[in-house]
């Protein structure tokens, strides 16, 4: 599986996405400028990829080069949503590249019809609705649409600070859209000014990377950096991008992992309250163990592993079906191995594929259903060994 980090050093913005994924990824260079390239009117311009300097960084910039003495207007038509969808909708594009770039294109009409309080048909996009904008949106979605599948990460977000001119007048920093496009993500203050996360780098981020979720790790296969437009006091405008390679007989993810000791429970009830916690949507595993506590007193540890969007569910329910006043959260790494399972002659056998000795083969215990351990033994090998 491919890992890729969004290291937001001076922030994100559309053009500074897709050239520091043009710079890491040089084979989506042509597919790219190709689907950015048919969005256009010829008369406009064409997409321009160089090389740049920032904050003393070599980076990659993407911009809209204009046609000289080009006749076309600098906006699409009248700048709704409607009109940009449609303009996307009659152009020939890569494989997924219009699906994407309009998912991107609803996350800002969401955003900006809740804002505005109008249908999302009706949304006017006075700061995105020129070429370059449309552009961007184009390009980005096509890059989405090359690497699906991939899993994304990104760091902390620069908040910035102050204030932006736009149609509406001055905003404050993050914009309205912004701010409302990426809650859940974690940001950060650097102490530095400016307009650091665009509409369009939000709406990207919103559609490519879950808010919470694990850690960038594997191999570190690439990595390129794109520049915005301004120069930051003290630190690059990148944005940086690292791609992670994984182990193939292997896939990483995070879980949390909730534990907890009691002193004040029956057997029976500790029995009924560990059925029902591996009932818990998202619950992967539920084991207990013999400790002594304070005072010499027994006690039993429990420890439950879940997935990470599980966790609220979890802990309610460690409150509720046990004696606990108090429990541990933690979000832990967890590297699994491939695996399937097939049927075999009426019992389940689980077969996993190992980076060094290969396959292994396990048969489900609850099917092996035959009177005297012996006969269950050679059931079990019988299933293993697979079809003669």
């Amino acid at each position: 599986m491919t890992t890729i980090h969004l290291d937001a050093v001076g922030g994100i913005a559309g053009d500074m996405f897709i050239a520091a994924m043009l710079d890491a990824l040089p084979d989506l260079r042509a597919r790219v400028l190709a689907d950015a390239t048919a969005v256009l009117p010829a008369a406009v311009g064409e997409p321009l990829l160089e090389e740049v300097m920032n904050g003393g960084v070599r980076a990659l910039h993407f911009r809209l080069k204009a046609t000289e003495g080009g006749g076309s207007s600098r906006r699409v038509d009248d700048g709704r949503h409607r009109a940009l969808v449609t303009r996307i909708d009659t152009v020939a594009l890569s494989p997924g590249t219009a699906e994407a770039a309009k998912t991107l294109l609803g996350i800002l009409a969401d955003a900006e019809a809740a804002i505005h309080g109008v249908p999302v048909d009706e949304v006017h996009f006075h700061e995105i609705a020129d070429w370059d904008s449309l552009l961007d949106m184009v390009a980005a979605g096509s890059i989405a649409a090359a690497l699906d599948g991939a899993r994304w990460t990104v760091s902390p977000l620069p908040r910035g600070g102050g204030l932006v001119r736009t149609a509406h007048g001055l905003l404050p920093v993050p914009s309205p859209a912004a701010a409302a496009i990426l809650e859940g993500f974690q940001w950060r203050d650097d102490g530095i000014d400016g307009e650091r996360v665009t509409p369009t780098g939000a709406a990207i981020l919103r559609h490519l990377v879950p808010p919470v979720g694990p850690a960038a790790e594997g191999r570190l296969k690439a990595a390129g950096t794109g520049a915005g437009t301004r120069s930051l006091p003290g630190i690059p405008n990148i944005l940086r991008v690292l791609v992670f390679d994984q182990a193939s007989a292997a896939s990483g993810e995070r879980v949390v992992v909730v534990s907890f000791e009691v002193d004040d429970m029956t057997g029976e009830e500790i029995g009924v309250a560990c059925d029902r916690l591996r009932l818990v949507a998202g619950v992967l595993d539920v084991s207990i163990a013999a400790r002594w506590g304070k005072k010499g007193r027994p006690m039993q540890s429990f420890q439950i592993v879940a997935r990470t969007e599980a966790a609220d569910d979890v802990v309610a329910r460690c409150f509720e079906e046990t004696a606990t006043i108090g429990l541990r959260v933690r979000e832990e790494s967890r590297v699994v191995l491939k695996r399937q399972t097939s049927d075999q002659d009426g019992i389940d056998v689980k077969t996993v594929s190992r980076p060094v000795t290969g396959q292994t083969r396990k048969a489900e215990s609850d099917d092996l259903q035959a009177e005297g351990l012996a006969a269950r033994r050679a059931m079990k090998q019988r299933a293993e060994r697979g079809p003669e």
